[in-house]
């Protein structure tokens, strides 16, 4: 098991999908988060969710964002200050095919003070990696000035990309007719 805390980002308004996504019944369970959060629980000593309300009927570590502004930087923020530790695996839940020798990579890859996320082919994934905690300074600077791209946080501090091939394995269940998708994918990477 990992010793690194994760996080799933649960958080969002889920506008393209146009009901909450975290919120869709996935693989057998009521939620997709219910999905993902089993799923990284085999994976990692602590998973938590960060979300702005407590949504789903299971039991869970919860990471409340109280901030009005949906923004994954605002998110970031509040992970940041509550984890003690000095890197945290921060993934999505709308990414449930990311593999367990994918995070492994990342983690074992990663460098104390350095964001290490996934890239492939045709895509940076910002939110699929670690994050260090020593960010927390340049997220409350983006913040300040109302930046909350993660992409410009990344560029603003020391960060290094790991290259993946496999698009279909970070597929961001956004919108109904990707979510429909996933069911071809899922057989692939269960």
């Amino acid at each position: 098991m990992f010793d690194i805390p994760c996080v799933i980002l649960s958080g969002g308004k889920s506008s393209r999908m146009g009901e909450d996504k975290a919120l869709l019944p996935f693989d057998g369970y009521d939620t997709l988060i219910e999905y993902q959060y089993t799923k990284l629980s085999k994976m990692f000593q602590k998973v938590y969710i960060s979300s702005k309300i407590k949504k789903f009927s299971f039991e869970a570590n919860i990471i409340l964002d109280n901030n009005s502004e949906f923004s994954p930087m605002v998110a970031l923020e509040s992970i940041l200050k509550i984890i003690p530790n000095e890197k945290v695996f921060i993934i999505t839940v709308d990414t449930p095919f990311i593999q367990q020798k994918t995070i492994h990579s990342l983690i074992s890859k990663s460098k104390k003070d350095t964001i290490t996320i996934a890239q492939t082919p045709h895509k940076t994934h910002n939110l699929c990696g670690v994050f260090p905690k020593s960010l927390l300074i340049s997220i409350q600077k983006c913040l300040k000035k109302d930046i909350h791209k993660i992409n410009y946080l990344i560029h603003q501090n020391s960060f290094n990309t790991l290259e993946f091939f496999d698009e279909n394995e970070f597929l961001n269940l956004n919108t109904p007719q990707e979510y429909q998708t996933s069911r071809e994918y899922y057989k692939l990477y269960k």
